[in-house]
């Protein structure tokens, strides 16, 4: 049996923790599912395509997504999109007509969680 060690990344750790705190002091389970989300190993964790989040959300939404943007597919409507990683040409095309933020940016701006769509 292999031992579980977690996550390995400094800024992953930190962002895990503050997602937990946030959400047991505030009662919002957006937050603690997102770091669970997190948690979980990078072969696990979601990958979405632009296509994806163009088809799911509606014009002036904020997605959500705990993993990595891809850019396969383009952005019809302007949206703010939050995730962990994106790709470079992923977050060009959403910079075109939205706003790609880090999660961590995602947390200082709505800390409530309001209006929020988890995509993936």
């Amino acid at each position: 049996m292999v031992k579980r060690t977690g996550t390995q990344t400094l800024t992953l750790r930190n962002l895990i923790r503050d997602l937990t705190k946030l959400g047991k002091s505030k009662k919002i389970k957006l937050w603690l599912r997102i770091a669970n989300d997190l948690e979980k190993p990078t072969r696990i964790r979601r990958t979405v395509n632009l296509y994806k989040i163009d088809k799911f959300t509606r014009e002036g939404e904020t997605a959500l997504i705990p993993g990595k943007v891809l850019s396969v597919g383009d952005l019809t409507k302007k949206l703010t999109i939050a995730a962990y990683q994106f790709s470079e040409k992923a977050e060009e095309k959403i910079n075109k007509s939205g706003k790609a933020i880090k999660l961590q940016d995602l947390i200082k701006e709505n800390p409530e969680g309001k209006k929020i769509r988890i995509i993936g």
